[in-house]
């Protein structure tokens, strides 16, 4: 089991990083090998990944929700073994740094070797770049889910 953490400072207001974050369906838009989310319900997405050609597919589950604050989960079915959580940290009216912390486990003799070689952590990093270029690029978030879990 990895554990991976990273964070980016975004040029917007914590609200609008934050609602922005809840839109998982937007998700491929920045996060590189995420093929498709679906919201399926207000706390469970169906995700499909392809990285280096193996598609795979799993479920999550929002486990703990806070609006402007957190929003954490784990994979509750498939293929992929992870949990964590996204914090959001305001720092001043318009910046915020958005920390992802999550614990992964390899899938297999690639996914093991793969993971030991810093490949998570630097889609990871790479991810939360994308991030704060397609928020900051908007400036608005694309919509919101403000509702609390757990």
């Amino acid at each position: 089991m990895s554990q991976i953490e990273e964070s980016v400072e975004v040029a917007v207001p914590v609200t609008t990083a934050y609602n922005q974050w809840t839109q998982f369906e937007d998700f491929p838009r920045f996060m590189k090998g995420v093929e498709r989310i679906e919201q399926r319900t207000p706390t469970r997405t169906h995700w499909v990944t392809k990285i280096d050609g193996v598609t795979r597919e799993f479920d999550a589950e929002i486990t703990a929700q806070i609006p402007d604050e957190r929003v954490a989960w784990t994979t509750v079915s498939g293929e992929v073994r992870q949990a964590g959580v996204v914090t959001f940290h305001r720092l001043d009216t318009a910046r915020t740094k958005v920390m992802l912390q999550f614990d992964h486990a390899p899938d297999g003799f690639v996914d093991t070797v793969g993971d030991k070689l810093g490949f998570v952590r630097r889609q990871a990093k790479d991810d939360l770049e994308r991030f704060k270029t397609f928020i900051e690029s908007r400036g608005i978030e694309s919509g919101q889910w403000r509702g609390t879990v757990g």
